[in-house]
């Protein structure tokens, strides 16, 4: 099977619970709850995404034959640095939606290779087996097939999905991120809509992009 690739890079996890730590980012092309395309954002599902996920030409990217070539593009920007024992490299598989194309193949390459892997996804698909860190993102009016894992992360507020409906389910950890705007006061509402019901329930913990704060990739 071959791999779409939008782009990959190097940077710092921005949210979540491995916020501040380096990682491989391989954002891999398409979703299923819309197609990437303004004219069509609409009628997708999913209506607040800001990921340009369409194609093969962001950095890095590009269509690969199979898990090893794709594995052998992304050690390339691990850096070996003898000091520090050289850990493990750490991937995080995200999307558009990486589970349409994610299967156990790439999984176990990635594992041969010394990868530590992460995944986030919309949870519509089931996951291979083997997945070191899964962080499930729900959208209101999406099927929720992957229904345990590691991080729940809850963009809010989602009018059609309250946290509620989803803090029975079988994750270690569970966020709600604000969700972004493009009107900052709207933004400001979110974030304090989300710090009170963190406070008021505190099974949730609050989750910021801190990537866009430090202006950072």
């Amino acid at each position: 099977m071959g791999y779409s690739v939008k782009e990959v890079f190097y940077s710092l996890q921005g949210e979540g619970f491995h916020s501040g730590r380096p990682a491989i980012f391989c954002r891999l092309s398409q979703c299923n709850l819309w197609t990437g395309r303004e004219q069509d954002r609409d009628k997708a599902v999913c209506q607040f995404c800001d990921t340009d996920f369409i194609g093969t030409d962001g950095q890095n990217g590009g269509r690969f034959d199979n898990a090893e070539s794709l594995c052998q593009h992304l050690l390339l920007f691990w850096p070996q640095n003898k000091e520090d024992g050289s850990p493990s490299p750490f991937v995080v598989l995200t999307g558009g939606e990486p589970l349409l194309q994610v299967d156990q193949v790439l999984v176990d390459t990635l594992h041969q290779h010394g990868f530590e892997i992460a995944i986030e996804t919309n949870g519509t698909k089931h996951a291979p087996d083997g997945i070191d860190w899964v962080c499930v993102s729900p959208k209101a009016g999406a099927p929720l097939l992957l229904d345990h894992g590691d991080e729940l992360k809850l963009v809010y507020p989602q009018p059609q999905l309250q946290p509620e409906k989803l803090a029975h389910l079988d994750f270690e950890h569970f966020y709600l991120q604000p969700m972004d705007d493009k009107n900052p006061q709207i933004s400001q509402e979110n974030i304090r809509q989300a710090v009170n019901y963190c406070l008021q329930h505190p099974q949730w913990k609050l989750s910021l992009q801190t990537h866009k704060l430090l202006g950072i990739d």
